[in-house]
């Protein structure tokens, strides 16, 4: 039976298990409260009683002196017996009513005896045979004199039952009502609970592997107190986590299947050309020997190609896993001979952009990778001259600034006045494989690799790069830091 009700007791909610426990809890509080009260009032009243029958004992010892027994007015239902105790034995002397002592008089008369032998005042309860719960009291009222009075105490054990029937019917329905109320604001005040059990039991029937996936939208309304807030807070927020993190991990697996995509469609052009040139090859050399010079080198120009796409993806890879292999050897370089280096290749190369360049005074020593950053700088560079007309200028800017995204920078900038980057594609000019112009061809505009490995070698170093575009003006801000430990890692 106790395995049952302890079985049911377990199966509950846990708002009607709180409102079982507040009602056992208030049942013991209440049967205290009931107890104390009971026994507080039977106590007083037995007082009131002992004081009653000593004032009556003193006010009966003038009529017993005078007559020899009692007489006169006597109170209803009380008992009354006079004992002659001369020879130190009770002797009941006649009283003047028959019905003033009751039939059977033992009690009385022990308790007579009691007070011989106290020489003091003697009160008991005891119940007299036919009449019920009796308080008596003896006392001494001349020498040799005892009275014996006997008053009932049915009256005092009316009225405290009636003040237990007054407790039990007040008490249940306030139990009742305890437990019912407190059952209510307990579900009311769990209810955020609930809810964060209906979000959890709906997160594990949600797929999380497709690419959507998001978790269910969960409510922060309801009301508790500040343990079911703090709960309801730490929930949303773990939940908010593993929301971000989902989205990380689809943006991630997406982006993956696009640079494979991509990957694979930038590598199979190169790929078929060298199979073709290969055949043109082959062709040539049996049947038209003065083609085959001219056939080898385009398809060493394209494994060139192809070679070169392979490095760039390659050295992101590395840079990717940078926390495990970099692929920088920093040392102590002037960032300002490094941009004059990178702009005096630029005019031989592209005669046709001019170029100026603004640099800060002296040097500006830092602790970079000089072959990566010039490899940026060319980047850079030939993006410009690659994606504006003829005639368009370029200008190179070196600064110092004391305060940044990186803090204290070195600051490089390459601006041209072409026609600008459209708004829809600024945000992705630095992702891998990403073209401004879809229709460009891969000879002249390249593989789209050129602006990722930049940024890239760029984090590596500590620094950032963005570009900003107008009508006639874009910019690519090239940031460095020149403090000592947010600078290039050391390769191992």
């Amino acid at each position: 039976m106790m395995v049952r009700l302890k079985r049911a007791y377990r199966s509950m909610p846990l708002g009607t298990r709180l409102a079982l426990g507040l009602g056992v809890l208030s049942l013991a509080v209440f049967a205290v409260v009931g107890t104390a009260l009971t026994t507080y009032m039977r106590d007083y009243l037995s007082a009131q009683l002992n004081e009653q029958l000593k004032l009556a004992q003193i006010a009966q010892s003038k009529s017993i002196a005078d007559n020899g027994t009692l007489q006169g007015k006597k109170y209803y239902r009380w008992y009354y017996a006079v004992y002659d105790v001369s020879d130190g034995t009770p002797t009941l002397r006649g009283p003047e009513d028959p019905a003033d002592i009751p039939g059977d008089v033992d009690d009385l008369t022990a308790v007579a005896r009691a007070q011989i032998a106290a020489d003091t005042e003697v009160i008991r309860t005891e119940s007299l045979k036919g009449d019920g719960l009796y308080r008596l009291r003896a006392c001494e009222v001349e020498p040799g004199v005892v009275l014996v009075t006997a008053a009932p105490m049915k009256d005092i054990e009316a009225t405290v039952g009636r003040l237990v029937t007054v407790q039990v019917i007040t008490f249940a329905p306030a139990l009742l009502a305890l437990v019912v109320a407190g059952r209510s604001l307990l579900r009311r005040g769990l209810k955020p609970i609930g809810d964060m059990a209906r979000t959890a039991r709906g997160i594990t029937s949600h797929d999380l592997t497709t690419d959507s996936a998001r978790l269910p939208v969960r409510a922060d309304g309801g009301k508790g107190g500040p343990e079911v807030e703090e709960l309801r807070a730490a929930f949303n927020t773990m939940l908010e986590h593993i929301d971000d993190a989902l989205a990380v991990r689809t943006e991630a697996e997406q982006r993956l299947r696009r640079f494979v995509a991509d990957a694979s469609h930038e590598l199979r052009t190169p790929l078929m050309s060298v199979r073709g040139y290969a055949d043109l090859f082959q062709y040539a050399a049996a049947n038209a020997p003065e083609e085959r010079d001219r056939h080898l080198a385009r398809l060493r120009a394209e494994a060139a190609r192809m070679g070169v796409l392979l490095d760039d993806l390659l050295l992101l890879a590395r840079l990717d896993a940078a926390e495990a292999e970099t692929p920088l050897r920093p040392e102590d370089a002037d960032l300002v001979e490094l941009v004059r280096q990178a702009a005096d290749v630029f005019r031989a190369g592209h005669p046709d952009h001019p170029l100026t360049m603004t640099a800060a005074p002296g040097p500006v020593r830092l602790r970079i990778d000089p072959l990566r950053i010039r490899q940026v700088l060319d980047n850079l560079l030939t993006n410009a001259a690659v994606h504006t007309p003829a005639g368009t200028k370029v200008a190179l800017a070196v600064a110092v600034e004391e305060s940044g995204p990186v803090g204290p920078a070195a600051v490089v900038g390459v601006t041209d006045s072409g026609p600008g980057i459209p708004a829809a594609d600024r945000d992705r000019v630095f992702d891998r494989f990403y073209r401004v112009d879809k229709a460009r061809s891969r000879d002249r505009g390249g593989s789209g690799l050129g602006l990722s490995v930049a940024r890239s070698l760029v984090a590596a170093h500590g620094g950032t790069i963005d570009v900003t575009s107008g009508p006639g003006s874009t910019t690519f801000t090239l940031r460095l830091p020149t403090r000592a430990g947010t600078a290039a890692r050391e390769f191992t």
